[in-house]
């Protein structure tokens, strides 16, 4: 079973009003839980199996990890008031790179959870008139606010959960 869009041709409006940046953060934040929620109770054998040649479901959590990289550093450049935010690596290789397969289950999850939150902290801090500043994000090749980076970030932590949810249910 296959998710039907693939992240990197899926497309966003990002149309609603800057305060909705509260709620994004509460998805942010609400996902460590969750994550934690649908591995626990998976052996290791399921969490490191592979279909396909495509990401195990522990290689999915892992690039949670690697991408919440790429989203503190995108907050900073927000903060630093650049007009465009640093490019992702869509090639995957930072998430190969890691090897998240060799990794115990409990230390991505502690890693993730710890990341995850420290960030949440810094959105915390920020002023609302924050949330409404833009920058040119370069793959998708328009303006994003901080507020539709949280969006983003969000949708792309259920596009991750969704794949794992998939792979629990196939593998």
């Amino acid at each position: 079973m296959q998710s039907k869009t693939v992240w990197l041709e899926k497309k966003f409006e990002f149309d609603f009003p800057v305060s909705m940046y509260k709620e994004f953060i509460r998805n942010l934040e609400q996902t460590p839980e969750v994550l934690e929620s649908l591995l626990n109770p998976l052996s290791q054998e399921k969490l490191k199996q592979k279909e396909n040649d495509k990401w195990s479901i522990q290689e999915n959590a892992g690039h949670l990890i690697t991408v919440d990289e790429l989203f503190i550093g995108r907050l900073e450049d927000y903060n630093n008031n650049l007009e465009e935010l640093r490019p992702a690596d869509v090639t995957g290789g930072r998430t190969k790179k890691e090897d998240y397969n060799s990794w115990g289950i409990e230390q991505i999850l502690s890693a993730f959870h710890k990341r995850r939150l420290n960030y949440i902290d810094d959105l915390k801090k920020l002023p609302p008139e924050d949330f409404g500043k833009s920058a040119f994000h370069p793959r998708l090749k328009k303006q994003m606010r901080l507020c539709d980076m949280l969006y983003f970030q969000a949708e792309h932590d259920q596009y991750h959960l969704e794949k794992i949810r998939e792979l629990i249910h196939s593998v």
